[in-house]
């Protein structure tokens, strides 16, 4: 496959910071105790929470509790294809996705996760169609920016990508995902200088999220600073993980100088330090 070094990145390190998503061994779902009150506003309440902090069984059994009860639930369908998509089991969270969507047609998280959906299985074409769909009715939407640019530049169109980004930036400044996949997609047009500043200035933020200081120890694998790269990984991964990571590092950056050995990436140089000067944000 043409693209497949870069697409194995992008999928490995952008798609976590756009949706958030993970993979996970498998849904256990349990039964839930019965309460003599049927309150499924205060069960997606605490789905909902379940899910932001990473307990998919937890949020899996109550989005699954809601649907049996009131099978018309249209925050419990998406909440439980949301589940799907972040435990890998992309047919069914389409499946889902689908449902909602014909239940409500115009409603936006439903046709999100289609398009996500489409991104992750590498069905490049439909995830752009879908992404440009949605922004032609909602300009500016950030998320739909996000995974329009990340499609493009899973095609390798970078320079239409980061137009998308930059688009986006000028509505939404202070949104880390846009910022994130620019930096990553000047990386990989074989700027990866201008990919490391950009990325510095989100993974200095206070509130800056790993995935931030993932995505800048790739950019400085690429530029061919490993130091660098091995003491943001070393922070948070265990060093076998941190090899697995420098190895894929080295295997984009050989793989860009041979696609272009007049602008292979350059050493570090030339880059900031990896120590960020606090943002904008970061002075509120």
């Amino acid at each position: 496959m043409r693209h497949s070094i870069f697409e194995t990145a992008w999928l490995a390190i952008v798609l976590p910071i756009v949706w958030g998503g993970c993979t996970h061994p498998g849904l256990q779902t349990r039964p839930v105790l019965s309460h003599r009150i049927d309150d499924p506003g205060a069960d997606l309440r605490i789905a909902d929470s379940a899910l932001s902090g990473g307990n998919i069984d937890l949020a899996a059994t109550l989005y699954e509790k809601v649907l049996n009860a009131h099978p018309d639930a249209l925050a419990a369908r998406l909440g439980l294809g949301d589940v799907y998509y972040r435990s890998g089991n992309l047919a069914r969270a389409r499946v889902l996705y689908s449902q909602a969507a014909e239940q409500a047609p115009t409603q936006p998280g439903a046709r999100l996760g289609l398009a996500r959906v489409a991104l992750r299985q590498r069905r490049l074409d439909d995830a752009v169609r879908q992404y440009r769909e949605l922004l032609a009715e909602q300009p500016g939407n950030p998320l739909a920016a996000e995974g329009l640019g990340a499609a493009l530049d899973m095609e390798g169109r970078h320079a239409d990508a980061q137009a998308v980004y930059r688009d986006a930036l000028l509505a939404h400044p202070d949104e880390q995902g846009l910022r994130v996949n620019l930096g990553l997609s000047l990386v990989l047009s074989n700027r990866s200088r201008e990919g490391v500043n950009v990325l510095l200035d989100v993974a200095g933020l206070p509130d800056a999220p790993w995935q931030a200081r993932q995505s800048l120890a790739f950019a400085y694998g690429v530029l061919g600073n490993v130091d660098s790269a091995k003491r943001i990984l070393s922070s948070e991964l265990p060093p076998s993980a941190v090899a697995d990571n420098l190895r894929v590092y080295q295997a984009v950056r050989a793989k860009l100088a041979s696609r272009n050995p007049a602008q292979t990436p350059p050493t570090a140089s030339g880059a900031r330090p990896d120590v960020a000067r606090p943002g904008p944000r970061a002075e509120k």
